[in-house]
Parts: C-alpha cells; structure tokens; sequence
C-alpha cells in the first residue's frame, strides 16, 4: 500500500474491506482487521500506528489522544467495526469520519461510494437518484458569472 496514506487510513481501509467482504458480520476481532491491514500492506511491514489507530486512536467512544478522528466503532472488548454517521462519540472527537476520497489510492476509492451508498443505507433507502447526482456538475464553468447572464451568453447568436 502507499506509504503516504496516513495509518488511520489504512486501519479505515482494512476495515470496510472486510466489511465488503463479510456483509452478514457486525464487527471484526482487532487481530483480523490488523491482519487484512497487512494482507493490502504488500511486502512492506505494516505501520506499528495502524494497530494504535485500530485499538484506540481512531475509535469513536474514546477520549481522543491525541487524534480525534471518528473512523471505527467499539463494539465490544476488542471487536470493531466502521463508524456510521449517528453512532454515539467521545464528545472531544471531532476528526474524519471517512479518508478523503482524492487522498486514497484509486483502486480503493471505490469503498467511499460503497461506504456511502450501501454501509450507511438506511432499511427503506432509496437508491440515490441519478439525475439528481448531477447537482451541482459544472458549478465552476459559470461561478463568476450570474446564471441568467451566463445563459444569454451562451444564447447570443442564436436566431
């Protein structure tokens, strides 16, 4: 794995894959979440702070010390799972719920719309509507330009 993706990320990471992976499960035994940490490391050694962030550091109901992300959830002694928006925290976290999509190396990108549209669904949810995933789609191409002068613009010429 990419030695610039920060440890909590990685901890995240290994999580929701197995998450992926064994969707009938609740949470995870640390030990297996630091074992898929060090299936997806490579031949690199695993980060001794992926562990640290796996039991302790990245864990919602914790007192933060000193990170404040809110990236896994304590289930039991020693079992985990991914935070979901909703789940009770240490009043003093207020880190990431999720790794920034752009800052996780493409072939795991995919798990942010996973997380999203699936890991976090509510029972009843309707899938999110396509043309409304548009919203917003080219806000750049006219944000400094008032709209109704920005389609003139464009129809100028028209007859």
């Amino acid at each position: 794995m990419d030695g610039k993706l920060s440890v909590a990320d990685q901890a995240w990471i290994a999580t929701a894959l197995l998450h992926r992976e064994h969707p009938d499960r609740e949470d995870f035994a640390m030990k297996e979440i630091v074992r898929r940490a060090e299936q997806i490391a490579g031949p690199e050694p695993l980060r001794a702070g992926v562990k640290h962030h796996i039991s302790y550091h990245a864990v919602a109901q914790t007192k933060p010390n000193p990170g404040q992300h809110c990236l896994l959830f304590a289930t039991a002694r020693g079992r985990r799972r991914l935070f979901r928006p909703g789940d009770p925290r240490h009043p003093n976290r207020r880190g990431k719920e999720i790794p920034p999509r752009d800052q996780l190396p493409p072939a795991y990108r995919s798990l942010i719309d996973w997380y999203r549209s699936v890991y976090t669904a509510k029972p009843g949810d309707a899938p999110p509507d396509p043309i409304l995933a548009l919203r917003g789609l080219g806000r750049r191409l006219w944000a400094d330009e008032e709209a109704d002068a920005y389609v003139s613009r464009l129809r100028e010429g028209w007859s």
